[in-house]
């Protein structure tokens, strides 16, 4: 059986979601068709989203290309990162074990709590006046 030529996975995180698509190549990672240094434009993000090919040591094996949409820059790093990991245990299950103890398979389920009623905002009172 021959393997597939690309990796499909999704990644979500907040209101943000990134369909992720892994290639072998040389490492070239472009979102929403920029590289990411110039889409992100900060480090801490890249270091985010590339964190699971550190880990497995598939940093110059594959090309990333992933299409992102919703949320902000942070959320979408975030999202991508759980894609590219998904898509790296497809193309190598022996990975799961290496993903899986780094955390990078699990996602990050926290949102934005919503705004209560008869209130300013999600957890925050109007002031209290006692005359």
């Amino acid at each position: 059986m021959a393997q597939p030529e690309q990796y499909h996975a999704i990644g979500r995180r907040k209101e943000a979601s990134a369909r992720v698509f892994l290639r072998p190549g040389n490492g070239t990672i472009k979102v929403n068709k920029q590289l990411a240094p110039e889409y992100f434009g900060r480090d801490t993000l890249m270091m985010i989203l590339r964190q699971p090919l550190v880990v497995t040591e598939m940093a110059g094996q594959y090309d990333v290309y992933c299409t992102t949409q919703g949320g902000g820059k942070s959320g979408q790093a975030d999202a991508i990162k759980l894609g590219i990991a998904r898509a790296l245990e497809l193309a190598q299950p022996e990975l799961r074990p290496v993903l899986k103890g780094a955390g990078h398979l699990t996602r990050d389920a926290r949102v934005k709590e919503r705004k209560k009623y008869g209130r300013r905002g999600a957890r925050a009172s109007f002031q209290f006046s006692k005359r």
